[in-house]
């Protein structure tokens, strides 16, 4: 139940913020393109799903595929995807 739980917490208050800036203050393409900050947390964040979901394909831990870890990530973020992928896998066996 914890696990839900901090899936559910992954997915409305980073994203909820995500969200709002997305709905209030995004303008355009080239404000993230130029911040190397945010091209920098992007990338390793790109890395970090990439590395987990060939280590999920490699060791799976439950009847759920890898490439729904993807889907969740790109959904909600990794503090999402991970206690949500893994409460998934555990609810099924």
């Amino acid at each position: 139940m914890i696990l839900l739980i901090i899936a559910i917490f992954g997915l409305l208050v980073p994203n909820g913020i995500f969200i709002y800036w997305l709905l209030t203050e995004f303008h355009s393409f080239s404000q993230f393109y130029t911040d190397k900050l945010a091209l920098g947390f992007i990338l390793d964040c790109f890395l970090a799903m990439f590395l987990l979901a060939y280590w999920f394909a490699v060791n799976p831990i439950g009847k759920i595929k890898w490439y729904w870890f993807i889907v969740l990530s790109l959904i909600g973020g990794l503090g999402f995807s991970l206690p949500f992928y893994y409460w998934l896998n555990k609810k099924q066996s």
